[in-house]
C-alpha cells in the first residue's frame, strides 16, 4: 500500500477504494481502474465475509484479479473487528487491513489496535483504524459526529497505524448523494495527523464535495453503496428488457459493465482534485 499511496497525499490526489461482494464486482472495479489508468484499492469487508461464510474463497479470487491487473491493485480487508480475521487476511496475502476497534472504550481500542498494527507491520501489511464509529454505522452516530484533530494525532502516535479513518460529516450506506462535509475540519486533521486520512461513507457525497475533500487533505476514498446502486439498477434494467432471460451471465454482465464505468468516472473525480482553492 505504501508504494501505491506514494506522494498522493502531498499532491492532493485521491486513492479510490471500492468494496466488492461478488467476483464480478471485483472484476469491474479493476476494469474501471484500468480504464482510468489509476491504482485502486479492492476491498472485502467483514460483512462480506459473513455473507459468504468464509474469507478464503472470495479472498483468493480477489487476489488473483488484482495480480492480473494492468494497474497497481491493493487488496484490503475492510472494517474487521476480529484480530483472527485480520491474521487470516494477512496469511492469504492481503496487503492492507482496516482493524475496527471503534466499539471499544478508548484505552482498549488503542491497546488492541497497537497490537494488531505491530503484528501486521511485521508482515509488511498496512493498517488503517479509527477512533470512533463513522456517523450512521449501526445507528450509533448521526452525520454530525466529528473527529478531534488533537485526539486523532495522539491516537496515531499511540497505535502506530498507517492511515486513519475520520468522521467529518459522512454516513455509511447512504442512498442519496447529498452529504455535507466539514472541509475546514479535514484541513485541520491533515495538518495535525501525519498519516493519510480515509473518508468512509463516500457514497453519500456528491462529486464536487469528494474532489474538495481530496483537495483539503483526504487521501483514501471508500465507496461501496454507490457501486451497489449502479450494479442493481443495471441488472434490473436488463431483466426488465427481457423477461424471459434466465442466464445470469447475461444480466450480471450488465451490472459488471455499469460498475466498471462508474469506478472509472469516480476515479477521474478524486484524482483530478488538486490543491484547495484559496
Amino acid at each position: 500500500m505504501s508504494e501505491v499511496v506514494g506522494g498522493l497525499a502531498g499532491a492532493r490526489r485521491g486513492l479510490g477504494a471500492f468494496n466488492a461482494i461478488q467476483l464480478e464486482q471485483a472484476e469491474a472495479i479493476v476494469a474501471g481502474a484500468e480504464r482510468a489508468g489509476a491504482p485502486v484499492v479492492l476491498q472485502v469487508s467483514e460483512n462480506c465475509v459473513a455473507y459468504h461464510g468464509a474469507l478464503a474463497p472470495l479472498g483468493r479470487a480477489v487476489l488473483e484479479v488484482g495480480r492480473a491487473a494492468a494497474v497497481p491493485v491493493v487488496v484490503h480487508l475492510d472494517h474487521a473487528t476480529s484480530a483472527d480475521l485480520v491474521r487470516e487476511a494477512v496469511a492469504l496475502g492481503f496487503g492492507s487491513v482496516m482493524f475496527d476497534a471503534s466499539r471499544l472504550g478508548h484505552d482498549a481500542n488503542v491497546a488492541a489496535t497497537a497490537e494488531v498494527a505491530a503484528r501486521c507491520h511485521a508482515d509488511g501489511v498496512w493498517v488503517e483504524a479509527e477512533l470512533g464509529e463513522i456517523g450512521g454505522k449501526d445507528g450509533v452516530h448521526a452525520p454530525h459526529a466529528r473527529t478531534d484533530p488533537a485526539e486523532a494525532a495522539a491516537y496515531v502516535a499511540a497505535t502506530g497505524v498507517d492511515a486513519l479513518a475520520v468522521a467529518v460529516g459522512t454516513s455509511h450506506a447512504m442512498l442519496t448523494r447529498d452529504g455535507v462535509l466539514d472541509l475546514p475540519l479535514i484541513a485541520r486533521l491533515r495538518a495535525a495527523v501525519p498519516v493519510p486520512l480515509v473518508l468512509h461513507g463516500s457514497s453519500g457525497v456528491p462529486d464536487e464535495a469528494l474532489a474538495a475533500a481530496v483537495g483539503h487533505g483526504m487521501t483514501k476514498i471508500n465507496i461501496a453503496t454507490q457501486l451497489n446502486k449502479v450494479y442493481t439498477a443495471a441488472v434490473r434494467e436488463r431483466l426488465a428488457a427481457d423477461p424471459a432471460l434466465v442466464d445470469p451471465r447475461r444480466y450480471v454482465a450488465a451490472g459488471r459493465d455499469a460498475v466498471a464505468a462508474e469506478v472509472a468516472r469516480l476515479l477521474a473525480v478524486i484524482r483530478a482534485a488538486g490543491p484547495p482553492r484559496r
